[in-house]
């Protein structure tokens, strides 16, 4: 079977294991991972219908034939003169599930317009989201995913590379988020995003790159990643330009140790949340608790950001397969912001690091 034929049928096994009658997927990530279209989207009704006895699209015609270049499975093509509602009529009856009380699973990345115009469409289905079906078989890598996901982390580490390298007094921000990019694109990939923050502007996680000019004895926060063969990376880096004082080793030590700590708890069988308080406890014991601002870390693959979340309320369960980040922060206003940031894959014996980057850059 091919990659998309292994995918649907794993998906069918997952829907029969939660009585699932139909998954419905919008123009999405979720789309793009099951069949390899990635279709435009707008206000026109596309949709990726899902069953036992069928798997087809409803898809407006004008761009049914690029569509058509990415999958085997059939249409259901409309027209802007027709409207799509006779086409999803059809769609729905050859997936065999007009009749009362069908469960379905809606991708939560449709829009609002398509899934009311689907659930209209049937007879008081029970729907739900991704969770338990695509959203987990997406959340488990298969080798090709971690092939892409680790060829676009050794891209990014010599992008930073080459940044830390190239600093000097005089760059802005914006000078060294080009360097960054640079690289990315003369080695066959997009920007995904970048953030440089020269000293108190690490102490915003999201800050956005700016005019800042780097001095002597100033803290540098990189958190940058690339789009290679549709797999993004995401990484950061802190370190100092200069000698850094007694403060910033102290805060650069703890993250450390939040960062190793939550690599050591990160197994098949525990949950986000115990991962979260691994690097959490950590830094909550060296006093700064309140500087921790954001959640530990956040699943990643086709999207940046997707499910597993490593939060401190999450009971997610982590999987073998799962590919996520670990990155706490320390952000001292005003001052500096310290953050390191891993994306790991769960292996049967823990976590496996996809940068080979040291953390240490300074």
């Amino acid at each position: 079977m091919s990659l998309f034929e292994t995918r649907l049928a794993n998906l069918r096994a997952m829907m029969r294991d939660t009585d699932t009658d139909l998954v419905a997927l919008g123009p999405s990530s979720h789309m793009m991972w099951l069949s390899g279209v990635n279709p435009h989207g707008d206000e026109r009704p596309v949709m990726l219908l899902v069953s036992q006895s069928h798997a087809g699209f409803l898809m407006p015609v004008l761009n049914a034939d690029a569509a058509r270049t990415a999958t085997d499975l059939p249409f259901e093509t409309w027209s802007d003169d027709q409207g799509p509602a006779e086409a999803l009529n059809t769609l729905l009856a050859a997936c065999d599930v007009q009749g009362p009380g069908k469960s379905v699973v809606l991708d939560e990345t449709m829009r609002a317009d398509f899934a009311l115009r689907l659930l209209d469409a049937m007879d008081s289905p029970a729907r739900r989201f991704t969770d338990d079906t695509i959203g987990l078989l997406r959340a488990m890598k298969d080798d090709a995913e971690f092939d892409a996901i680790k060829a676009a982390h050794l891209l990014n580490d010599e992008a930073v590379k080459r940044a830390f390298a190239g600093l000097k007094a005089g760059l802005t921000e914006r000078d060294v988020q080009n360097i960054i990019r640079d690289h990315y694109k003369a080695n066959g990939a997009t920007p995904e995003f970048t953030i440089v923050g020269f000293g108190q502007n690490g102490a915003f996680p999201h800050h956005h790159t700016g005019d800042t000019v780097l001095e002597d004895d100033m803290a540098v926060l990189i958190d940058t990643g690339c789009r290679l063969n549709g797999y993004p990376s995401d990484m950061t880096r802190s370190g100092f330009f200069g000698t850094p004082g007694d403060e910033y080793k102290k805060v650069f030590e703890t993250v450390e140790q939040a960062v190793q700590a939550a690599l050591a708890a990160a197994k098949p069988g525990v949950t986000a949340a115990e991962v979260d308080r691994a690097a959490r406890d950590v830094i909550t014991a060296a006093g700064y608790g309140l500087q921790f601002l954001h959640r530990t870390g956040h699943g990643l693959g086709i999207d940046v950001h997707e499910p597993p979340y490593i939060t401190a309320t999450s009971d997610v369960v982590l999987n073998k397969g799962n590919v996520f980040s670990i990155e706490p922060g320390i952000y001292l206003n005003g001052k500096f912001g310290v953050r390191l940031e891993e994306i790991v894959i769960l292996r049967d014996t823990g976590a496996e690091i996809f940068s080979e980057l040291p953390r240490d850059m300074f």
